[in-house]
């Protein structure tokens, strides 16, 4: 286990982020823990997204969830009571509600309101005993949410979509990191870059991917993600890429990228 993990427990907590919508943020976060569980690894996917899109992507209904992520950053309720078992051995999650897109405003008379999500993690000792993972699919903007998400982490792990203004985007998102790490967190690293919609046969998505690995470095994992039609439509039938079809490219990619995740220090 990484030395970037709960010192008792071992747990390791990633923020999945990007600021940009539709960059494969919420896909990655899905896919990742069900190809993780699927290795046998204890994961549990917190959306801290309103749109829910991580929450119905596993079949979970969030209007008959109950406790949901709401309650847990308003301090309504323990992170504990909101989890809610998959249908895969291995993983679980707190799924996201609507409710969550005022949670900036609620949270604003609260005392330090970045730092809830934080709170609610470190009083779940029993149940990060149990856990290999937490994973917390962010909302695609640099909110409050999302600052809780990274006050609340070791690291963060960056969706990069192969088009135009990828990385002009990135910037952004290392500066909000940059400033976590000053103000809340400051052991908060960078995980790493995983490159999403990969179309190798379009030039631009080779420069994309080109340029972000000349500037990046190492940070860029060698698996990449495809532009790959079932993993658009698995999302609407409540399924992961794993159960949708075992036989796309997108699952073959999900799980080498598990793969290598795992075996990156």
């Amino acid at each position: 286990m990484s030395s970037h993990s709960d010192p008792v427990t071992g747990c390791r907590i990633i923020a999945v982020a990007n600021q940009k919508g539709g960059v494969g943020k919420t896909t990655t976060a899905v896919n990742l823990a069900v190809s993780l569980a699927m290795t046998g690894q204890r994961v549990l996917l917190v959306d801290l997204d309103p749109q829910c899109n991580a929450s119905t992507g596993l079949g979970l209904n969030p209007a008959e969830s109950g406790t949901s992520a709401y309650e847990v950053i308003l301090e309504e309720a323990p992170l504990a009571d909101a989890v809610v078992e998959s249908r895969l051995a291995g993983l679980s999650v707190v799924p996201s509600s609507p409710d969550l897109s005022s949670a900036d405003v609620e949270l604003a008379s609260h005392e330090s309101p970045a730092l809830k999500l934080k709170e609610a993690i470190s009083g779940a000792m029993d149940l990060k005993r149990d856990l290999d993972w937490i994973l917390v699919d962010c909302p695609p903007s640099l909110n409050l949410l999302t600052v809780n998400a990274l006050a609340a982490c070791h690291s963060v792990l960056v969706p990069l979509q192969c088009e135009y203004y990828a990385l002009e985007g990135l910037s952004q998102l290392i500066l909000t990191i940059r400033r976590v790490r000053e103000q809340l967190n400051p052991g908060l690293r960078i995980e790493g870059v995983i490159l999403t919609m990969v179309d190798r046969r379009n030039r631009l998505s080779q420069q994309v991917e080109s340029d972000a690995r000349e500037n990046l470095g190492s940070l860029v994992y060698d698996t990449v993600i495809p532009r790959n039609v079932r993993l658009s439509e698995a999302p609407s039938f409540g399924l992961a890429i794993a159960e949708y079809d075992p036989r796309s490219s997108g699952h073959a990619a999900y799980r080498n990228f598990a793969t290598e995740f795992l075996s990156t220090p």
